[in-house]
């Protein structure tokens, strides 16, 4: 997986790129974001149909229409394809059409046996505009450490982010 993650850098080099706030041996923390044309509740309901719009190249069984977000508390953010299931990220706090947080690791990171947390909120700047803010932190331990991949889930965040962003400016 950590070789389709490099790939996915060489490829989309220009990716909207999270800023990482903190790189250890032991833990990172990244933050995003991007303020996009479109009222707040139409900015939440889009994030939550994450079937049409995370990058397929990123699930287990390659196609993002099999993921879905169960949008309550121990709900499930989870990719089915036929009797295969992934749980991606559990659900620890929703205020809906204001943030959703999720714990877990995305991607590589679940065999790591490391813990992650990580909220995007929904911020309301005017009627017609929205401040998008992701945050992701990671802590446990990795042979050679943990801060080697804050760059890698850097880039790979920020292209969620762009495919959001892009889904939402289309009006779809």
């Amino acid at each position: 997986m950590k070789k389709y993650l490099t790939i996915a850098l060489l490829i989309f080099p220009n990716i909207l790129q999270a800023e990482v706030i903190k790189a250890t041996e032991y833990g990172f923390k990244i933050k995003l974001e991007q303020t996009v044309n479109v009222d707040v509740i139409k900015a939440y309901q889009q994030f939550l149909r994450v079937g049409q719009w995370w990058n397929s190249e990123h699930t287990w069984f390659g196609k993002a229409e099999n993921l879905s977000i169960e949008a309550k508390a121990g709900g499930c953010f989870c990719e089915k394809s036929g009797e295969k299931e992934v749980l991606h990220m559990t659900v620890s706090y929703i205020e809906p059409n204001k943030e959703i947080r999720f714990i877990g690791g995305l991607g590589p990171l679940q065999m790591l046996g490391v813990n992650g947390g990580m909220s995007w909120e929904f911020v309301k700047m005017d009627e017609n505009n929205t401040k998008i803010i992701q945050q992701y932190q990671v802590v446990g331990f990795m042979d050679g450490g943990l801060a080697q991949l804050a760059p890698i889930v850097d880039k790979v965040q920020g292209l969620q982010l762009t495919a959001l962003i892009t889904r939402l400016e289309k009006g779809e």
